[in-house]
């Protein structure tokens, strides 16, 4: 094949995808937003996300999608699962090149533009990352909805779901609360909330988690929020206990969660310097530069 026209850059999480479109020198020239591309929820939809917003990109310049001048860089979630990053890997198209990587290291990657740092991505899912001056990565957390992935949006969902059990149980008050969460979730007995919970996946638990932060005043959101807090402080400290690296609070959840981190780790935070899909390209162009590296 000849050399790449094109890089790509996709961020697939489980709430949405985005897709960035540049050429050989990283200047973009696209960008399309669409629904989720977790890999848990099924390689080949991730695979059919994905390519309907590369099309979708192309469109936007005047041009068919043609795998074969494209590098591709992905960071998607679900990727430390290894069956489904074999399947992901054995079902892509024909291109110039593909890296697959965690979108919590694409994350990174964007976040601090290639340079070392910690980031605690705080979306559907959670995870810590840190990249150290010797170019080593650690990352924690991350093991997924429902026994791991805490101070993410599927796990105060999950929260929010048992509360709703409760009221409908008078087991706690059936205050304002409770009854926007059964609205949300759209029951209101013991029959249709069974129902729900038996088709319910992380993108709906993590639908709920925008209550918490409208209903903050509530003692059980209080106690939600100082608790996921205290479970990202937890990751800042395990992913750098020397205290030495700037740490960016990334993903769709990160301001919201910000004013619940513990004063002795918020002096901390610094703003992201660009978002998971940046990050994903910077992999897409390492995989076509041999003299591009990280730390630039």
């Amino acid at each position: 094949m000849n050399a790449p026209s094109y890089l790509i850059g996709i961020d697939g999480g489980g709430t949405g995808t985005r897709v960035l479109l540049a050429d050989v020198h990283s200047t973009i020239l696209a960008q399309a937003n669409g629904g989720p591309s977790a890999l848990g929820l099924g390689v080949h939809a991730a695979w059919q996300e994905v390519t309907a917003l590369c099309t979708a990109a192309f469109n936007q310049i005047g041009q068919p999608l043609n795998w074969t001048q494209c590098a591709l860089g992905c960071g998607l979630a679900g990727v430390d699962n290894p069956e489904w990053r074999t399947q992901f890997i054995a079902q892509a198209p024909v291109c110039q090149a593909l890296t697959v990587e965690t979108d919590g290291y694409t994350t990174l990657l964007g976040a601090h533009s290639g340079q070392p740092g910690v980031i605690i991505a705080l979306g559907t899912g959670s995870v810590g990352v840190v990249l150290n001056a010797q170019g080593k990565r650690k990352i924690i957390g991350g093991y997924g909805f429902p026994s791991g992935d805490e101070a993410s949006g599927a796990a105060l969902g999950l929260r929010l779901a048992q509360h709703a059990q409760h009221a409908l149980d008078a087991r706690t008050a059936r205050d304002a609360f409770a009854a926007a969460i059964l609205s949300a979730i759209g029951v209101d007995d013991r029959e249709s909330m069974l129902t729900w919970l038996g088709n319910a996946k992380q993108t709906q638990y993590a639908s709920l988690a925008p209550l918490v932060f409208t209903h903050a005043n509530h003692s059980f959101a209080q106690t939600l929020l100082i608790s996921a807090g205290d479970e990202i402080a937890k990751m800042i400290e395990a992913l750098d206990p020397t205290g030495t690296l700037p740490v960016a609070l990334c993903g769709g959840l990160a301001a919201a969660f910000a004013p619940y981190v513990p004063i002795t780790h918020s002096a901390r935070l610094r703003p992201a310097q660009g978002n998971s899909a940046q990050g994903a390209l910077r992999l897409a162009l390492c995989t076509i530069s041999t003299d591009f590296h990280f730390f630039k």
